[in-house]
C-alpha cells in the first residue's frame, strides 16, 4: 500500500485547550506531513469580534488543518465558519464534547449532546455558509443519557443536515461531579458503541477518539472498520509517535527523519516567530519537552529547557543547546 495516501481523517491530532496552538501544530507538522491537525477550541464570538490574526492565525505549512469552534447560535457559528474559510482552513469542526464548566455556561460543548436538533441546525447553517467540510466532535452521551439513543439521535440530526464526518470520544461526559481532567480518564471507554455506530452508518466517516495511546491502537480501529483515529495526549506527551504516522497509517513513502534535525528546524521557526510575531521562545519550546522521551539524555533535555525558557530574553539557541544533552540519533527510513 506504500504510496496510496489515505484521507487526512485517518489519523488526526485532537484539539487540546492550552496546547494545540499554532506553535504546537508547527512542531507536529515537522513530524508528520499527512495527519490532520486541529486548533484549540475557539468560540464563535472570539472569531467574530476578536483579533483574528491572534485568535485563528496559522501558517500555510500547517495544512491540512481544521478550526474547532464552540458555540450554540447557528447564525454566529455560520459567520465564524465563513471567516475560517476565508483564512484558509481546510475544515471547521463543532465542539460537542468539552465538559468544562465555562463551556457549559455558554451552552456549548458536551451539554449539546442533549440538544441534537440544535446541533443539526448549526451544521445546516454552517454548510450553507462555506464550501469546506463541517464536522462534529462529540461524546457518546452525558450524565445519565443512554449512549445508544443519545449518540444515534445526534448522528441522525447532523447527518440529515449534511455532516459526513463524526469524531466520537468513546466516553460519556459527566457534567456534574467530574473535572475536565477526570472526564478524560474516569468514564469507561466504550469502543463497541462507536463500532456499532459505524456499522449502522456505513456512508459516514466515523473517527474514534479516546484512549488511543499508540499507533497500534489506531490500526486496530481501522481494522475494525472505523475510518480513522484521533490521538490526543499520546501526540503531546510522546510526540515522536507522530514520526511513524505517515508510513504506518497513511501508507506514504517512508522518510528519514531525525529528532536533532527537528530541533534545528524548530529553532529556526522559534527565531522567526520571535522576530515576526513577538513570540517568546518558551511558547514554542514548551511543546517540545517530550521529544526525546525514552532516550538517554531526555531528562537533561527537559531540565535545561525548563530552567532556561522562562527567561523572556531566551533565544532559540536554547533548543540547540538543550539537544546537545542527548546523543545524536540517526533514524533509518522504515
Amino acid at each position: 500500500m506504500i504510496g496510496m495516501i489515505r484521507p487526512p481523517h485517518t489519523l488526526s491530532v485532537a484539539p487540546m485547550m492550552d496546547w494545540t496552538d499554532r506553535h504546537c501544530r508547527a512542531f507536529h507538522r515537522h513530524l508528520t506531513r499527512h495527519a490532520l491537525l486541529y486548533t484549540e477550541m475557539v468560540t464563535a464570538d472570539a472569531v467574530r469580534f476578536g483579533d483574528r490574526g491572534r485568535v485563528i492565525g496559522f501558517s500555510t505549512d500547517e495544512h491540512p488543518v481544521a478550526l474547532q469552534l464552540g458555540g450554540s447560535e447557528p447564525s454566529a457559528m455560520a459567520e465564524a465558519a465563513r471567516i475560517a474559510e476565508d483564512f484558509g482552513y481546510d475544515e471547521v469542526n463543532i465542539n460537542v464534547g468539552c465538559p468544562s464548566d465555562r463551556v457549559q455556561s455558554g451552552r456549548f460543548g458536551a451539554c449539546l449532546m442533549r440538544e441534537p436538533a440544535l446541533v443539526g441546525r448549526m451544521v445546516e447553517a454552517m454548510r450553507a455558509a462555506v464550501s469546506i467540510p463541517v464536522t462534529v466532535k462529540c461524546r457518546i452521551g452525558v450524565d445519565d443519557q443512554d449512549p445508544g439513543p443519545a449518540l444515534d439521535a445526534l448522528t441522525a440530526a447532523v447527518a440529515t443536515a449534511g455532516c459526513r464526518t463524526l469524531i466520537v470520544h468513546a466516553r460519556k461526559a459527566w457534567l456534574q461531579g467530574l473535572s475536565p481532567k477526570e472526564n478524560r480518564d474516569v468514564p469507561p471507554l466504550d469502543y463497541d458503541r462507536v463500532d456499532a455506530l459505524k456499522a449502522a452508518n456505513p456512508g459516514m466517516t466515523i473517527v474514534l477518539n479516546g484512549g488511543l495511546l499508540c499507533l497500534n491502537a489506531v490500526q486496530a480501529a481501522l481494522a475494525r472498520g472505523l475510518d480513522g483515529g484521533m490521538v490526543g495526549r499520546a501526540a503531546y506527551q510522546t510526540p515522536w509517535v507522530l514520526a511513524d504516522v505517515d508510513w504506518q497509517i497513511f501508507a506514504a513513502p517512508p522518510t528519514d527523519i531525525d529528532r536533532h534535525a527537528v530541533v534545528e528546524a524548530m529553532a529556526e521557526y522559534a527565531g522567526r516567530a520571535r522576530r515576526d510575531l513577538g513570540t517568546p521562545v518558551k511558547s514554542v519550546a514548551r511543546h517540545m519537552l517530550g521529544l526525546f522521551q525514552g532516550l538517554p539524555g531526555a531528562r537533561a533535555w527537559r531540565r535545561y529547557l525548563s530552567e532556561t525558557m522562562p527567561n523572556p530574553d531566551a533565544g532559540p539557541d536554547i533548543l540547540i543547546e538543550a539537544a546537545k544533552r542527548v546523543a545524536p540519533e540517526r533514524r533509518a527510513a522504515a
